[in-house]
């Protein structure tokens, strides 16, 4: 194994060193007497003020930008809101309309259907009259055809009758007185 030599501290020595001293022993480079604590600070200070500087421009501009995204948005939103109100109005009046329409249709379907139902009852009234005045000309036909055929038949039964009367009652001199009386009689009255 080795040995390491060892070195005296330069503070031991009585030597002045410009630096300053590392946290293990060692020694810390310096710059114009400015440690790197120094030039860390100040490097974090410049770093805050480009941010202070340029983040508050740049924060904003994405405000501004999202804030005009919004209002598009908005206003977007109003005018299809409008739209639906425009539309929403459209249709209700169409249905206040066809319900007027299908109201106006109801009624017009109910004084038809009175109308009609009327006339079919003055059809049938006039129907049934009619049918009637038929059914009593028929009976009256029936009537006068019965009479005529009882006439007629009458008619017969006395011919017969009278034929029968004649036959039994007058002979050939009778005929005779009869047919001289009834010449006697038409040529008085000429």
């Amino acid at each position: 194994m080795a040995e390491h030599p060892v070195t005296a501290h330069p503070a031991a020595s009585g030597k002045t060193v410009s630096g300053t001293e590392a946290p293990g022993g060692g020694h810390e480079p310096e710059f114009l007497g400015l440690g790197p604590a120094w030039f860390v600070s100040a490097a974090m200070v410049v770093v805050i003020a480009i941010l202070i500087w340029k983040v508050p421009g740049a924060m904003g501009r994405a405000l501004d930008k999202k804030i005009g995204a919004i209002r598009a948005t908005l206003k977007e939103a109003e005018q299809l809101r409008s739209e639906a109100e425009t539309l929403r109005n459209e249709y209700a009046a169409k249905v206040a309309a066809a319900d007027g329409e299908a109201g106006t249709m109801l009624d017009r379907a109910r004084a038809e259907a009175e109308g009609i139902v009327a006339q079919a009852r003055t059809d049938t009234a006039t129907l049934i009259e009619r049918r009637g005045r038929m059914a009593e000309d028929k009976i009256a036909a029936a009537q006068r055809s019965a009479l005529d055929q009882v006439r007629a038949n009458a008619a017969r039964a006395a011919a017969a009758a009278a034929e029968t009367l004649i036959r039994e009652q007058l002979d050939a001199g009778a005929d005779k007185a009869l047919v001289d009386r009834t010449i006697e009689g038409l040529s008085q009255a000429n």
